[in-house]
């Protein structure tokens, strides 16, 4: 069970695949305003987590609790739970791989879509919270811009202002560097740990990225084989002797994890 300082709390999760078991008996517990990075090779079920985290996709074994609720027990087939689910999904943010943004409109719309969607607000509310949320992510002035005018830099940091606009507790970022040059990532970092300090938003990362996880994370997690084989905090890291976590930092091409 959570206590009062855990956002998430997984016990015993497994997830499969047909004969693949994409996560094997995995727990673990992210607290509330933590920056808790997951590492892992490609096919590792680290995607598969997120979607579990918010219930778009069901364990076949174990609990997932999001504040005091065993979303893994819901059934969405149930009008009660289907409510509760839709509750705890607002709880968060997602900024995708991709960045996701509907290219047919324009960038202020993009980030009024959720309140539009989820909420009552007026469109004046709306209009001066999407100004807000912009000038947070240092694009005051792209809200007449359409995607397709947008660098990718530029791109994913609407993509994070449309991930922060319902001020959600908790935000899963699923590679938020991927494509990016090592410049735009650092400014992604950095807006990250800006979002951390001001909003006080607890983040999920997913990445590969070694030195975004040294730079971002209090908490460092590493899923290889289905297996979380390494746990806890940044500090700690240094001391894991793990293979596959000191190949994956050591980007040796020897060790446990399989290179196909």
């Amino acid at each position: 069970m959570p206590g009062p300082d855990d956002a998430i709390v997984l016990e015993n999760v497994t997830k499969a695949f047909g004969t693949h078991r994409v996560l094997d008996d995995v727990s673990l517990t992210v607290r509330k305003g933590s920056i808790t990075v997951l590492l892992g090779p490609s096919g590792t079920g680290k995607s598969v987590l997120l979607r579990i985290l918010v219930g778009l996709m069901r364990p076949d074994e174990g609990k997932v609790f999001v504040g005091p609720h065993d979303i893994a027990a819901l059934d969405d087939r149930r009008s009660r739970d289907r409510r509760l689910l839709f509750d705890v999904r607002r709880k968060f943010g997602m900024l995708f791989q991709d960045g996701a943004l509907f290219d047919d409109i324009n960038v202020g719309d993009n980030v009024a879509f959720p309140m539009r969607m989820h909420t009552k607000m007026s469109e004046e509310e709306i209009r001066a919270k999407v100004q807000d949320k912009l000038a947070r992510v240092g694009l005051p002035k792209a809200a007449h811009k359409f995607p397709s005018e947008l660098s990718g830099g530029m791109r994913k940091r609407v993509a994070f202002a449309r991930a922060i606009a319902l001020e959600p507790e908790i935000v899963l970022c699923d590679e938020p560097s991927s494509g990016l040059d090592p410049v735009m990532s650092a400014t992604l970092d950095e807006l990250i740990l800006e979002m951390h300090r001001t909003l006080g938003i607890c983040f999920v990362v997913i990445t590969h990225d070694t030195a975004e996880a040294l730079t971002i994370a209090d908490t460092i997690g590493m899923l290889a084989g289905g297996k979380l084989v390494h746990y806890g905090p940044k500090s700690e890291l240094e001391h894991s002797c793990h293979p596959a976590l000191r190949q994956f930092f050591d980007r040796a091409t020897v060790g446990p994890i399989q290179v196909v």
